[in-house]
């Protein structure tokens, strides 16, 4: 057998055992809602895990189940579960829905969390400006965290900001020195401030060889653009000089 076969063959027991886990899980949760039709937490749970499997009309279906049960009988409870059905707008790409569902959320425990999710969705729609808005809010409660610093320089490079998406890439990477991602992108912001960007690209590549590869031709795109910019400077600087 040869080494590609014996990988795939591993991943098809790995998925398999993944897939034997969470149908073990869904059937545990089911009996627990005929157990205790009560307890809202249990459909949260079970909409989270259909999410997980991708069965978003399923999630939607069950989340708007439990919110005509519970929407009514405490603020957590509906907040929780409309949290819960933005969560599955938003994993299905129907961010403007998922935007419509995290702006209801008024329980605070859950307000930094929906003001990620609410940057996360503007991203998916490329309104980077109102992601940074809502980016740098849920910062406000979770200044160390390195996924609120990532998502806010991830905004920053879309709209030029190139020197502050650095800071906050740095900031990510103090916590989170094996992030791939953020080693690249954090590479691009060097790239275009003219610094040396090797030390980054040579650790996104080995600790996110996917992600590396797929931002190669945006790499180029930066770099040509660049490039074109300097030649374009200098035909000017020569014409005046003329």
């Amino acid at each position: 057998m040869t080494e590609t076969n014996q990988q795939q063959d591993a991943q098809k027991t790995e998925r398999d055992a993944k897939q034997k886990e969470s149908e073990q899980l869904m059937h545990r949760l089911i009996q627990e809602i005929d157990d205790d039709p009560d307890n809202y937490h249990t459909y949260y749970d079970l909409g989270a895990l259909l999410v997980n499997l991708k069965s978003y009309s399923q999630a939607e279906e069950l989340m708007m189940k439990a919110l005509g049960l519970f929407a009514d009988k405490s603020r957590a409870a509906k907040d929780t579960l409309t949290y819960g059905l933005g969560n599955v707008y938003y994993a299905a790409g129907e961010f403007q829905k998922a935007i419509a569902q995290f702006n209801k959320v008024k329980d605070s425990k859950l307000k930094s969390d929906a003001y990620m999710m609410l940057a996360q969705s503007y991203m998916g729609n490329n309104d980077h400006k109102t992601a940074l808005a809502f980016a740098l809010t849920a910062a406000e409660n979770h200044r160390q965290d390195p996924q609120v610093n990532q998502l806010i320089a991830d905004n920053l490079l879309a709209v030029g900001s190139f020197k502050e998406a650095a800071q906050y890439y740095d900031k990510t990477l103090a916590s989170d020195p094996k992030n791939g991602h953020a080693q690249f992108d954090r590479g691009i912001a060097a790239v275009v401030m003219g610094e040396d960007a090797t030390e980054y690209f040579n650790q996104a590549k080995q600790l996110d060889p996917k992600y590396y590869q797929k931002g190669q031709s945006r790499l180029a795109d930066i770099q040509g653009a660049l490039t074109k910019k300097k030649t374009d400077q200098n035909s000017k600087d020569d014409q005046t000089n003329a």
